[in-house]
């Protein structure tokens, strides 16, 4: 099942971009991806749409507009102007210490060696901040990019970093029992940090993470069908999760456990299901410096500091997930700022784009110099480790995510701006 959105538009060779649709159905027709969602504006204008495939092989729905993906990690920007805008009211500053509100992380130890024994551990050195939650630069880690003792240690004591009975009440206590993997502020290293940071939002606000978004961003912007919970009577729309079975040669179905009520457990990291029309009212948001159609969430002052990294010379020098990634890009408050696009996986826009993607293959990125948003849906799980980051951005053992770079590369090709779009 194929649809698009064709429209003729300033700056865009009509016939380059009547060919992204095509190229991505490739990778539909060998079977190597259920189905794709994409979609592309400029000025707002949406310039390009295409579902293609199935929501759901078994079944044969197919894809549609308004389907809804689990957006995993592109949940930890939207959790971050959430944070944000509680700094512009003066409620938290980047310096604060996060013990103020999350005592349970008020005197960490930190291991010697981040895939050392777990009882070998020092003091840190000074408190988790606020901006080392925005910057994953806390020390706190994920399982999955973790090794040695730590890696057990994490899946023992938090379980699913998903799909979670615990109260953030209890999942809090829980962390609090772990070392920190490197000392606050020294180094990036990816992790719980922004679940963290969306608990510690639901303290400052007196209600649930969930409540907050909803209240605050999700209900100003028009995003109807973002939410930590699907019930029952929408999860119809909901495209299924597949994985490549390499030695039987085609996809097999994935079922993450659903709740059957609102949980408890929001992780503000990963945790939001979403769709393309709705994450595209939160990228032009960013875009427009924190407004969207009169509704404004952010100061452009606070977006402009969003959007200017903060990692140092020596932390753009140790590697994301085993990917030279700081490179070619930057990390600000909450997302990932594309400097050049020549060998960068995860970004293909003029320098200064945001992105973050979602381990299920979700990807955005709004690109203020061409005033361009991009919107790149699929439900296609991969292994994922320390080491495994290449991989999964470029599809070198993972089956269906090599059609990302393809649709990238698709649309900034069919673009014919004055204003250079980047080198790749």
């Amino acid at each position: 099942m194929t649809s698009s959105v064709l429209r003729r538009a300033p700056g865009f060779d009509p016939a380059r971009l009547a060919a992204v649709g095509p190229a991505l159905q490739a990778f539909v027709d060998s079977k190597e991806l259920a189905g794709v969602v994409t979609l592309a504006s400029r000025g707002g204008e949406i310039v390009h749409a295409e579902t293609l495939g199935w929501r759901d092989l078994e079944t044969g729905a197919p894809m549609r507009p308004d389907t809804l993906f689990r957006i995993a990690s592109m949940t930890k920007p939207i959790t971050s102007v959430a944070a944000l805008m509680l700094m512009e009211e003066g409620r938290l500053s980047l310096g604060d210490p996060i013990s103020r509100w999350v005592p349970e992380l008020a005197e960490p130890l930190v291991l010697r060696n981040p895939a050392g024994p777990l009882d070998d551990t020092t003091p840190a050195r000074r408190p988790i901040t606020i901006e080392d939650l925005l910057t994953h630069r806390s020390g706190i880690a994920y399982a999955f990019f973790s090794e040695g003792p730590l890696k057990a240690a994490y899946e023992q004591a938090l379980g699913d970093p998903a799909m979670n009975r615990s109260t953030p009440d209890e999942w809090l206590a829980a962390l609090g029992t772990l070392p920190l993997a490197h000392q606050p502020g020294e180094r990036f290293h990816y992790g719980h940090s922004t679940d963290v940071l969306g608990f510690l939002i639901g303290r400052v606000e007196g209600k649930p993470l969930r409540q907050v978004l909803r209240e605050r961003i999700f209900s100003p912007l028009g995003m109807v069908d973002t939410d930590f919970w699907l019930p029952r009577d929408r999860r119809g729309r909901l495209a299924s999760l597949y994985t490549y079975d390499e030695a039987a040669g085609r996809l097999t179905k994935v079922e993450p456990e659903m709740y059957d009520t609102p949980p408890a457990y929001t992780p503000g990291g990963g945790g939001l299901i979403s769709s393309a029309p709705d994450y595209h009212r939160f990228a032009r948001m960013l875009l427009g410096g924190g407004a969207l159609d009169g509704v404004r969430l952010l100061r452009p002052e606070t977006v402009a500091l969003m959007r200017t990294n903060r990692l140092t010379e020596p932390q753009r020098q140790v590697p994301f997930a085993g990917m030279p990634l700081w490179r070619t890009n930057g990390f600000g408050l909450g997302l990932s700022l594309a400097e050049r696009g020549a060998g960068n996986p995860y970004a293909c826009g003029a320098p200064g784009s945001m992105t973050w993607p979602g381990i299920f293959g979700t990807w955005w990125q709004a690109d203020p110099v061409n005033d361009l948003v991009m919107i790149y849906l699929i439900q296609h799980q991969v292994p994922v480790s320390a080491g495994s980051g290449a991989a999964v951005a470029t599809g070198r053992g993972a089956a269906g995510r090599r059609a990302l770079p393809i649709y990238q590369q698709g649309v900034y090709a069919a673009l014919q701006a004055q204003s250079d779009p980047g080198e790749g």
